[in-house]
Protein backbone atom coordinates (compact mmCIF):
# COMPACT_ATOMS: atom_id res chain seq x y z
CA UNK A 1 0.00 0.00 0.00
CA UNK A 2 1.25 3.48 -0.92
CA UNK A 3 0.23 6.34 1.34
CA UNK A 4 -0.96 9.10 -0.97
CA UNK A 5 -0.93 12.89 -0.80
CA UNK A 6 -4.07 14.70 0.39
CA UNK A 7 -5.21 17.42 -2.02
CA UNK A 8 -8.62 19.10 -2.34
CA UNK A 9 -10.19 16.51 -0.05
CA UNK A 10 -8.88 13.49 -1.99
CA UNK A 11 -6.01 11.03 -1.55
CA UNK A 12 -3.93 11.28 -4.73
CA UNK A 13 -0.94 9.25 -5.90
CA UNK A 14 2.35 11.02 -6.48
CA UNK A 15 4.62 10.68 -9.46
CA UNK A 16 6.59 8.08 -7.51
CA UNK A 17 6.93 6.69 -3.98
CA UNK A 18 9.71 5.91 -1.51
CA UNK A 19 10.10 3.55 1.45
CA UNK A 20 10.09 4.94 4.98
CA UNK A 21 12.89 3.15 6.87
CA UNK A 22 13.07 2.50 10.61
CA UNK A 23 16.46 3.86 11.84
CA UNK A 24 16.44 1.30 14.67
CA UNK A 25 16.16 -1.54 12.13
CA UNK A 26 16.96 -0.70 8.52
CA UNK A 27 15.27 -3.91 7.39
CA UNK A 28 11.94 -2.68 8.74
CA UNK A 29 9.98 -0.62 6.22
CA UNK A 30 7.39 1.54 7.96
CA UNK A 31 5.53 2.05 4.66
CA UNK A 32 5.63 3.42 1.13
CA UNK A 33 4.84 7.12 0.84
CA UNK A 34 4.05 9.21 -2.22
CA UNK A 35 6.54 11.61 -3.73
CA UNK A 36 4.78 14.64 -5.16
CA UNK A 37 6.05 17.29 -7.52
CA UNK A 38 5.34 20.75 -8.84
CA UNK A 39 2.05 19.68 -10.48
CA UNK A 40 0.66 18.46 -7.15
CA UNK A 41 1.81 21.64 -5.44
CA UNK A 42 -0.10 23.58 -8.10
CA UNK A 43 -3.23 21.52 -7.42
CA UNK A 44 -2.92 21.89 -3.66
CA UNK A 45 -2.41 25.66 -3.83
CA UNK A 46 -5.36 26.01 -6.22
CA UNK A 47 -7.56 24.04 -3.81
CA UNK A 48 -6.42 26.19 -0.89
CA UNK A 49 -7.04 29.42 -2.76
CA UNK A 50 -10.53 28.27 -3.74
CA UNK A 51 -11.34 27.39 -0.13
CA UNK A 52 -9.92 30.55 1.43
CA UNK A 53 -12.77 33.07 0.90
CA UNK A 54 -15.37 30.95 2.69
CA UNK A 55 -13.04 29.56 5.36
CA UNK A 56 -11.53 32.92 6.29
CA UNK A 57 -14.94 34.44 6.96
CA UNK A 58 -16.67 31.36 8.41
CA UNK A 59 -17.91 31.24 11.99
CA UNK A 60 -15.24 30.84 14.64
CA UNK A 61 -17.16 28.04 16.37
CA UNK A 62 -16.75 25.79 13.32
CA UNK A 63 -13.00 26.38 13.35
CA UNK A 64 -12.80 25.70 17.06
CA UNK A 65 -14.85 22.52 16.83
CA UNK A 66 -12.69 21.12 14.01
CA UNK A 67 -9.41 21.79 15.85
CA UNK A 68 -10.84 20.35 19.05
CA UNK A 69 -11.84 17.15 17.25
CA UNK A 70 -8.31 16.84 15.82
CA UNK A 71 -6.73 17.34 19.23
CA UNK A 72 -9.09 14.84 20.88
CA UNK A 73 -8.29 12.10 18.38
CA UNK A 74 -4.55 12.67 18.66
CA UNK A 75 -4.77 12.38 22.44
CA UNK A 76 -6.94 9.27 22.23
CA UNK A 77 -4.37 7.66 19.91
CA UNK A 78 -1.22 9.03 21.52
CA UNK A 79 0.33 5.61 22.18
CA UNK A 80 -0.30 4.42 18.63
CA UNK A 81 1.03 7.67 17.15
CA UNK A 82 3.98 7.63 19.54
CA UNK A 83 4.88 4.13 18.42
CA UNK A 84 4.81 5.27 14.78
CA UNK A 85 6.99 8.26 15.63
CA UNK A 86 9.55 6.15 17.50
CA UNK A 87 9.61 3.66 14.65
CA UNK A 88 10.19 6.14 11.84
CA UNK A 89 12.31 8.82 13.54
CA UNK A 90 14.18 6.96 16.29
CA UNK A 91 13.00 8.92 19.34
CA UNK A 92 12.54 6.69 22.39
CA UNK A 93 8.99 5.47 22.89
CA UNK A 94 8.31 7.53 26.07
CA UNK A 95 9.60 10.68 24.34
CA UNK A 96 7.56 9.88 21.23
CA UNK A 97 4.33 9.38 23.18
CA UNK A 98 5.07 12.67 24.94
CA UNK A 99 5.42 14.39 21.58
CA UNK A 100 2.12 12.96 20.37
CA UNK A 101 0.50 14.21 23.57
CA UNK A 102 1.93 17.66 22.97
CA UNK A 103 0.58 17.70 19.41
CA UNK A 104 -2.89 16.99 20.75
CA UNK A 105 -2.59 19.74 23.34
CA UNK A 106 -1.48 22.21 20.67
CA UNK A 107 -4.64 21.63 18.64
CA UNK A 108 -6.74 21.91 21.80
CA UNK A 109 -5.03 25.20 22.71
CA UNK A 110 -5.70 26.73 19.30
CA UNK A 111 -9.27 25.48 19.36
CA UNK A 112 -9.61 27.88 22.28
CA UNK A 113 -7.69 30.64 20.49
CA UNK A 114 -10.33 30.60 17.75
CA UNK A 115 -12.74 31.96 20.35
CA UNK A 116 -10.29 34.48 21.81
CA UNK A 117 -9.60 36.57 18.71
CA UNK A 118 -9.29 40.17 19.78
CA UNK A 119 -8.54 43.65 18.51
CA UNK A 120 -8.52 47.23 19.74
CA UNK A 121 -11.08 50.03 19.67
CA UNK A 122 -9.35 53.39 20.08
CA UNK A 123 -10.35 57.03 19.90
CA UNK A 124 -8.86 59.04 17.07
CA UNK A 125 -7.01 62.31 17.60
CA UNK A 126 -9.78 63.76 15.40
CA UNK A 127 -13.17 64.48 17.00
CA UNK A 128 -16.02 62.05 16.21
CA UNK A 129 -13.69 59.51 14.58
CA UNK A 130 -13.22 55.98 15.89
CA UNK A 131 -10.35 53.62 15.17
CA UNK A 132 -10.61 49.83 15.12
CA UNK A 133 -7.53 47.60 14.87
CA UNK A 134 -8.23 44.01 13.82
CA UNK A 135 -6.33 40.93 12.65
CA UNK A 136 -7.24 39.09 9.45
CA UNK A 137 -5.92 35.84 7.94
CA UNK A 138 -3.11 36.01 5.41
CA UNK A 139 -4.37 33.53 2.81
CA UNK A 140 -2.57 30.35 1.70
CA UNK A 141 0.32 29.33 3.95
CA UNK A 142 3.08 26.95 2.88
CA UNK A 143 4.45 24.94 5.81
CA UNK A 144 7.80 23.14 5.56
CA UNK A 145 8.62 20.99 8.57
CA UNK A 146 11.76 19.08 9.73
CA UNK A 147 12.30 15.44 10.64
CA UNK A 148 13.23 15.76 14.31
CA UNK A 149 9.73 16.53 15.67
CA UNK A 150 7.48 14.96 13.02
CA UNK A 151 4.24 15.42 15.00
CA UNK A 152 4.78 18.45 17.24
CA UNK A 153 6.22 20.88 14.69
CA UNK A 154 3.56 20.19 12.02
CA UNK A 155 0.97 20.63 14.79
CA UNK A 156 2.32 23.95 15.98
CA UNK A 157 2.28 25.29 12.44
CA UNK A 158 -0.99 23.78 11.17
CA UNK A 159 -3.12 24.54 14.22
CA UNK A 160 -2.55 28.33 14.38
CA UNK A 161 -2.70 28.66 10.61
CA UNK A 162 -6.18 27.12 10.61
CA UNK A 163 -7.28 28.81 13.83
CA UNK A 164 -6.70 32.26 12.35
CA UNK A 165 -8.58 31.45 9.14
CA UNK A 166 -5.82 30.53 6.71
CA UNK A 167 -5.62 27.58 4.32
CA UNK A 168 -2.62 25.26 4.37
CA UNK A 169 -0.29 23.28 2.12
CA UNK A 170 2.24 21.32 4.18
CA UNK A 171 5.40 19.57 3.01
CA UNK A 172 6.87 17.36 5.75
CA UNK A 173 10.48 16.19 5.79
CA UNK A 174 10.90 13.30 3.37
CA UNK A 175 12.70 11.24 6.06
CA UNK A 176 9.56 11.08 8.24
CA UNK A 177 6.39 11.20 6.12
CA UNK A 178 4.52 8.68 8.28
CA UNK A 179 3.61 11.00 11.16
CA UNK A 180 2.55 13.80 8.82
CA UNK A 181 0.40 11.37 6.84
CA UNK A 182 -1.23 10.05 10.03
CA UNK A 183 -1.91 13.63 11.14
CA UNK A 184 -3.36 14.45 7.71
CA UNK A 185 -5.63 11.40 7.91
CA UNK A 186 -6.99 12.64 11.24
CA UNK A 187 -7.45 16.15 9.87
CA UNK A 188 -9.23 14.78 6.79
CA UNK A 189 -12.06 13.52 9.05
CA UNK A 190 -12.32 16.62 11.24
CA UNK A 191 -14.97 18.46 9.25
CA UNK A 192 -12.75 21.02 7.56
CA UNK A 193 -14.08 22.21 4.18
CA UNK A 194 -12.43 20.75 1.08
CA UNK A 195 -9.13 22.48 0.26
CA UNK A 196 -8.53 24.11 3.63
CA UNK A 197 -5.82 21.58 4.46
CA UNK A 198 -3.53 19.87 1.93
CA UNK A 199 -0.55 17.51 2.28
CA UNK A 200 2.10 17.14 -0.43
CA UNK A 201 4.96 14.81 0.48
CA UNK A 202 8.24 14.71 -1.38
CA UNK A 203 11.73 16.12 -1.51
CA UNK A 204 12.73 19.67 -0.72
CA UNK A 205 14.31 20.32 -4.09
CA UNK A 206 11.00 19.54 -5.83
CA UNK A 207 8.02 20.02 -3.53
CA UNK A 208 9.69 22.55 -1.23
CA UNK A 209 11.06 24.67 -4.07
CA UNK A 210 7.69 24.64 -5.86
CA UNK A 211 5.88 25.70 -2.69
CA UNK A 212 8.28 28.52 -1.86
CA UNK A 213 8.21 29.89 -5.40
CA UNK A 214 4.48 29.49 -6.03
CA UNK A 215 2.73 32.82 -6.76
CA UNK A 216 -0.43 31.54 -5.07
CA UNK A 217 1.28 31.10 -1.69
CA UNK A 218 1.08 34.14 0.57
CA UNK A 219 3.51 33.10 3.31
CA UNK A 220 6.02 30.40 4.22
CA UNK A 221 6.76 29.00 7.67
CA UNK A 222 9.94 26.91 7.65
CA UNK A 223 11.87 24.94 10.25
CA UNK A 224 15.15 23.37 9.18
CA UNK A 225 18.78 24.11 8.44
CA UNK A 226 20.28 27.58 8.40
CA UNK A 227 21.46 27.37 4.80
CA UNK A 228 18.10 26.31 3.41
CA UNK A 229 16.30 28.82 5.62
CA UNK A 230 18.42 31.71 4.36
CA UNK A 231 17.68 30.78 0.74
CA UNK A 232 13.96 30.54 1.47
CA UNK A 233 14.04 33.90 3.22
CA UNK A 234 15.73 35.59 0.28
CA UNK A 235 13.26 34.07 -2.17
CA UNK A 236 10.23 35.05 -0.11
CA UNK A 237 11.42 38.62 0.41
CA UNK A 238 12.02 39.03 -3.31
CA UNK A 239 8.42 37.93 -3.88
CA UNK A 240 7.02 40.01 -0.98
CA UNK A 241 5.88 36.92 0.88
CA UNK A 242 5.71 36.88 4.63
CA UNK A 243 8.27 34.43 6.01
CA UNK A 244 8.99 32.75 9.33
CA UNK A 245 12.24 30.84 9.78
CA UNK A 246 13.48 28.57 12.58
CA UNK A 247 17.02 27.45 11.75
CA UNK A 248 18.65 25.74 14.69
CA UNK A 249 21.08 26.62 17.45
CA UNK A 250 24.39 26.04 19.17
CA UNK A 251 23.02 26.42 22.64
CA UNK A 252 25.18 27.07 25.72
CA UNK A 253 24.65 25.52 29.13
CA UNK A 254 26.61 27.41 31.77
CA UNK A 255 27.55 25.55 34.97
CA UNK A 256 28.78 27.71 37.86
CA UNK A 257 30.77 26.61 40.91
CA UNK A 258 27.74 26.84 43.20
CA UNK A 259 25.51 24.58 41.10
CA UNK A 260 24.04 21.40 42.59
CA UNK A 261 26.37 18.79 41.05
CA UNK A 262 24.03 15.80 40.88
CA UNK A 263 21.08 17.77 39.52
CA UNK A 264 23.26 19.63 37.02
CA UNK A 265 24.81 16.46 35.62
CA UNK A 266 21.34 15.04 34.97
CA UNK A 267 20.18 18.36 33.54
CA UNK A 268 23.11 18.46 31.10
CA UNK A 269 22.69 14.81 30.14
CA UNK A 270 19.04 15.30 29.30
CA UNK A 271 19.61 18.56 27.50
CA UNK A 272 22.57 17.44 25.39
CA UNK A 273 21.79 13.80 24.65
CA UNK A 274 18.11 12.94 25.00
CA UNK A 275 16.20 12.67 21.72
CA UNK A 276 19.65 11.58 20.47
CA UNK A 277 20.71 15.24 20.64
CA UNK A 278 18.55 15.86 17.57
CA UNK A 279 16.86 18.99 18.91
CA UNK A 280 17.53 22.56 17.86
CA UNK A 281 17.30 23.49 21.55
CA UNK A 282 19.84 20.88 22.72
CA UNK A 283 22.74 22.27 24.77
CA UNK A 284 25.75 21.04 22.82
CA UNK A 285 28.15 23.57 24.46
CA UNK A 286 28.74 23.01 28.19
CA UNK A 287 30.57 25.97 29.73
CA UNK A 288 31.90 25.12 33.19
CA UNK A 289 33.73 27.28 35.75
CA UNK A 290 37.02 26.22 37.35
CA UNK A 291 35.84 25.31 40.85
CA UNK A 292 33.31 22.65 39.83
CA UNK A 293 35.01 21.55 36.61
CA UNK A 294 36.92 18.42 37.84
CA UNK A 295 33.97 16.96 39.76
CA UNK A 296 31.52 17.85 37.00
CA UNK A 297 33.61 16.26 34.24
CA UNK A 298 34.06 13.04 36.22
CA UNK A 299 30.37 12.74 37.08
CA UNK A 300 29.14 13.65 33.60
CA UNK A 301 31.56 11.24 31.90
CA UNK A 302 30.28 8.40 34.08
CA UNK A 303 26.64 9.29 33.37
CA UNK A 304 27.11 9.62 29.61
CA UNK A 305 29.12 6.40 29.33
CA UNK A 306 26.29 4.55 31.10
CA UNK A 307 23.52 5.77 28.78
CA UNK A 308 21.61 2.84 27.25
CA UNK A 309 21.58 3.10 23.46
CA UNK A 310 19.22 0.73 21.68
CA UNK A 311 16.07 0.30 19.61
CA UNK A 312 13.84 3.31 20.18
CA UNK A 313 10.84 1.14 21.06
CA UNK A 314 12.70 -1.22 23.39
CA UNK A 315 11.98 -0.87 27.11
CA UNK A 316 14.83 0.75 29.01
CA UNK A 317 16.34 2.54 26.02
CA UNK A 318 17.52 6.04 26.93
CA UNK A 319 19.00 7.02 23.56
CA UNK A 320 17.65 5.81 20.23
CA UNK A 321 19.43 5.73 16.89
CA UNK A 322 20.47 8.70 14.78
CA UNK A 323 17.80 9.36 12.15
CA UNK A 324 19.74 8.28 9.04
CA UNK A 325 23.04 7.03 7.67
CA UNK A 326 23.89 10.50 6.36
CA UNK A 327 23.24 12.09 9.74
CA UNK A 328 25.31 9.41 11.48
CA UNK A 329 28.24 10.04 9.18
CA UNK A 330 27.97 13.78 9.81
CA UNK A 331 27.96 13.28 13.58
CA UNK A 332 30.97 10.96 13.52
CA UNK A 333 32.84 13.37 11.25
CA UNK A 334 32.30 16.25 13.71
CA UNK A 335 33.79 14.15 16.51
CA UNK A 336 36.89 13.39 14.43
CA UNK A 337 37.29 17.03 13.41
CA UNK A 338 37.14 18.05 17.07
CA UNK A 339 39.83 15.52 17.96
CA UNK A 340 42.13 16.76 15.19
CA UNK A 341 41.69 20.29 16.56
CA UNK A 342 42.83 19.19 20.02
CA UNK A 343 39.65 18.12 21.82
CA UNK A 344 39.86 15.21 24.26
CA UNK A 345 37.25 12.51 23.62
CA UNK A 346 36.22 11.36 27.08
CA UNK A 347 33.72 8.72 25.93
CA UNK A 348 31.61 7.62 23.00
CA UNK A 349 31.89 8.91 19.49
CA UNK A 350 31.78 5.57 17.67
CA UNK A 351 29.14 3.59 15.82
CA UNK A 352 27.46 0.87 17.86
CA UNK A 353 26.11 -2.54 16.87
CA UNK A 354 22.88 -3.85 18.29
CA UNK A 355 20.56 -6.81 17.68
CA UNK A 356 19.13 -5.07 14.65
CA UNK A 357 21.09 -3.10 12.07
CA UNK A 358 20.50 0.57 12.76
CA UNK A 359 22.15 3.97 12.94
CA UNK A 360 23.39 3.67 16.51
CA UNK A 361 26.04 5.98 17.95
CA UNK A 362 27.62 6.08 21.39
CA UNK A 363 26.98 9.56 22.85
CA UNK A 364 30.20 11.56 22.58
CA UNK A 365 31.56 13.84 25.31
CA UNK A 366 34.48 16.10 24.32
CA UNK A 367 36.61 18.09 26.78
CA UNK A 368 39.41 20.65 26.48
CA UNK A 369 37.60 22.45 23.67
CA UNK A 370 37.85 26.13 22.82
CA UNK A 371 35.33 28.66 21.50
CA UNK A 372 37.01 28.82 18.08
CA UNK A 373 36.84 25.08 17.42
CA UNK A 374 34.35 23.94 14.78
CA UNK A 375 32.64 21.72 17.33
CA UNK A 376 31.64 24.92 19.17
CA UNK A 377 30.71 26.92 16.06
CA UNK A 378 28.67 24.53 13.91
CA UNK A 379 25.44 22.75 14.76
CA UNK A 380 26.11 19.00 14.91
CA UNK A 381 22.53 17.85 15.53
CA UNK A 382 23.43 14.58 17.16
CA UNK A 383 24.48 12.99 20.49
CA UNK A 384 27.62 15.10 20.82
CA UNK A 385 28.49 17.63 23.53
CA UNK A 386 31.65 19.65 24.08
CA UNK A 387 32.91 21.12 27.36
CA UNK A 388 34.73 24.45 27.72
CA UNK A 389 36.47 25.45 30.94
CA UNK A 390 36.26 29.11 32.08
CA UNK A 391 37.48 30.95 35.14
CA UNK A 392 34.30 32.70 36.30
CA UNK A 393 30.78 33.86 35.48
CA UNK A 394 31.87 36.82 33.37
CA UNK A 395 33.94 34.64 31.08
CA UNK A 396 31.15 32.05 30.97
CA UNK A 397 28.65 34.65 29.77
CA UNK A 398 31.05 35.95 27.12
CA UNK A 399 31.68 32.43 25.80
CA UNK A 400 27.96 31.62 25.89
CA UNK A 401 27.21 34.60 23.67
CA UNK A 402 30.12 33.88 21.32
CA UNK A 403 28.06 32.08 18.69
CA UNK A 404 26.27 32.98 15.46
CA UNK A 405 23.14 31.34 16.90
CA UNK A 406 20.80 32.51 19.64
CA UNK A 407 17.95 30.09 20.25
CA UNK A 408 18.20 28.81 23.82
CA UNK A 409 20.66 29.28 26.70
CA UNK A 410 20.82 27.78 30.17
CA UNK A 411 22.55 28.38 33.48
CA UNK A 412 22.92 26.08 36.48
CA UNK A 413 23.49 28.05 39.68
CA UNK A 414 22.09 28.71 43.14
CA UNK A 415 22.99 32.39 42.84
CA UNK A 416 20.02 34.67 42.31
CA UNK A 417 22.41 37.44 41.28
CA UNK A 418 24.00 35.43 38.49
CA UNK A 419 20.72 33.85 37.36
CA UNK A 420 19.08 37.27 37.09
CA UNK A 421 22.03 38.76 35.22
CA UNK A 422 22.19 35.80 32.83
CA UNK A 423 18.47 36.00 32.02
CA UNK A 424 18.93 39.61 30.96
CA UNK A 425 22.27 39.34 29.15
CA UNK A 426 22.17 35.93 27.45
CA UNK A 427 21.75 36.59 23.74
CA UNK A 428 19.04 34.01 23.18
CA UNK A 429 15.32 33.95 22.59
CA UNK A 430 14.75 31.51 25.46
CA UNK A 431 16.65 31.25 28.75
CA UNK A 432 16.50 28.37 31.24
CA UNK A 433 17.62 28.60 34.87
CA UNK A 434 18.35 25.19 36.42
CA UNK A 435 16.39 23.50 33.65
CA UNK A 436 17.40 21.73 30.42
CA UNK A 437 17.60 24.07 27.42
CA UNK A 438 15.55 21.57 25.43
CA UNK A 439 12.28 21.73 27.35
CA UNK A 440 9.67 24.26 26.19
CA UNK A 441 5.91 24.75 26.63
CA UNK A 442 3.38 25.02 23.81
CA UNK A 443 1.43 28.05 25.10
CA UNK A 444 4.34 30.54 25.20
CA UNK A 445 6.56 32.01 22.45
CA UNK A 446 9.20 29.84 20.79
CA UNK A 447 12.09 31.31 18.81
CA UNK A 448 15.52 32.86 18.95
CA UNK A 449 17.86 35.59 17.82
CA UNK A 450 20.78 36.00 15.42
CA UNK A 451 21.15 33.05 13.03
CA UNK A 452 18.58 30.89 14.80
CA UNK A 453 15.35 32.60 13.84
CA UNK A 454 13.84 35.18 11.53
CA UNK A 455 10.35 36.62 11.69
CA UNK A 456 7.64 36.44 14.35
CA UNK A 457 7.69 33.84 17.12
CA UNK A 458 5.91 30.51 16.97
CA UNK A 459 3.44 29.00 19.46
CA UNK A 460 1.01 30.42 21.97
CA UNK A 461 -0.98 33.57 21.27
CA UNK A 462 2.16 35.08 19.73
CA UNK A 463 1.55 32.85 16.68
CA UNK A 464 -1.03 35.41 15.58
CA UNK A 465 1.79 37.80 14.71
CA UNK A 466 2.78 35.60 11.78
CA UNK A 467 -0.49 33.98 10.76
CA UNK A 468 -2.50 37.21 10.60
CA UNK A 469 -2.14 40.68 9.14
CA UNK A 470 -3.18 43.92 10.84
CA UNK A 471 -5.97 46.15 9.53
CA UNK A 472 -6.65 49.64 10.91
CA UNK A 473 -10.15 51.01 10.17
CA UNK A 474 -11.32 54.60 10.69
CA UNK A 475 -15.01 55.42 11.10
CA UNK A 476 -16.63 58.85 11.09
CA UNK A 477 -19.45 58.83 13.62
Amino acid sequence: MVHHNFIAGEWLAGSDSAPNINPSDVNDVVGEYALGGAAQVDAAVAAARAAFPAWSTAGIQARSDALDRIGSEILARREELGDLLAREEGKTLPEAIGEATRAGHIFKFFAGECLRLSGELLPSVRPSVGVEVTREPLGVIGLITPWNFPLAIPAWKIAPALAYGNCVVIKPADLVPGCAWALAEIISRSGLPVGVFNLVMGQGRTVGEALVNHPGVDAISFTGSQGVGQRIGQTCMAQHKKVQLEMGGKNPQVVLDDADLKATVELCTQSAFFSTGQRCTASSRLIVTDGIYPAFIAALQARVAALRVNDARKAGTEIGPVVSQAQLEQDLAHVEIARTEGALLLCGGQRLRRETEGFYMAPALLADTGPAMRINREEVFGPVASVMRVKDYDEALAVANDTPFGLSAGIATTSLKHATHFRRHAQAGMVMVNLPTAGVDYHVPFGGRKGSSYGPREQGRYASEFFTTIKTSYVQA
